[in-house]
């Protein structure tokens, strides 16, 4: 990974973070008046070619904005960013949703992706070992202004019992060992070209494997590439264990 300037990586932070709000390109009179970078509007503009060139940011054809690519987004979550842990009474509140269906598993899942779509405000999808797949919350992807085209929310509508698709891209990003530490990431994070489909360019998948006794897959959530990945991935994780702990 390219090693980027403290004042480069306070842009980029501030750019995404208003990204992730807004859905906007955002341009250097934002970051000037928005926030106390102690440099020019052309020393901005100056930084954020630079973040062009090396491939974190990329130029709005429309505006003269920027907005983060998916290796922006990704270093982003993977190094800048802080996380809202679920509190404790939330926690609760969500093993309370599944806790009866302990002992029965495809419904214990069916629930979990139910919980973490309403949490989440996302599609959630869950997959098993064998080879099946539950989804929920479709109608949450069209409050997002990514899913105003109608043809960013077909490709989505039309994978959500396309087994083969979600097992192969799970297969290349590489299921890892819960336990592993490689990429210092609780949850796996698929952006925008890494789904591989035409038109799912602004769109973003996070996801946490599961082992429940025999049972074995993976849960997680899509939604618009600007996840608010702050709030969403210690969700997608606690959901994740939660099944993993309290099958029967």
């Amino acid at each position: 990974m390219t090693d980027l300037t403290q004042r480069q990586i306070k842009i980029l932070k501030h750019i995404t973070e208003e990204f992730i709000e807004t859905a906007s390109p955002v341009g250097s009179e934002t970051l000037e008046k928005k926030y106390s970078l102690g440099i020019s509007s052309a020393t901005i503009r100056n930084e954020m070619s630079t973040l062009v060139q090396l491939g974190f940011l990329k130029k709005d054809h429309l505006s003269a904005g920027r907005t983060p690519t998916s290796m922006g987004l990704k270093y982003y979550v993977r190094n800048l960013m802080g996380t809202k842990p679920m509190s404790a009474g939330e926690e609760i509140k969500a093993k309370e949703k599944v806790w009866d269906y302990r002992n029965e598993f495809e419904k214990l899942l069916k629930e979990t992706t139910k919980e973490l779509a309403t949490r989440t405000r996302s599609m959630a999808i869950a997959t098993t070992d064998q080879n099946a797949i539950y989804s929920y919350g479709a109608s949450n992807l069209l409050e997002e202004p990514e899913f105003f085209n109608i043809d960013v929310t077909k490709t989505v509508l039309s994978l959500i019992d396309n087994t083969g698709f979600w097992f192969d891209i799970i297969t290349k990003a590489g299921i890892k060992d819960k336990n592993a530490t490689d990429d210092n990431q609780v949850v796996h994070l698929l952006i925008g070209e890494d789904l591989g489909m035409e038109h799912l360019e602004s769109c973003g998948f996070i996801y946490q494997t599961y082992q429940a006794g025999p049972h074995r897959g993976i849960l997680g959530i899509i939604g618009p590439a600007r996840f608010r990945f702050h709030q969403v991935i210690p969700v997608v994780d606690y959901l994740a264990n939660l099944v993993s702990t309290i099958t029967g």
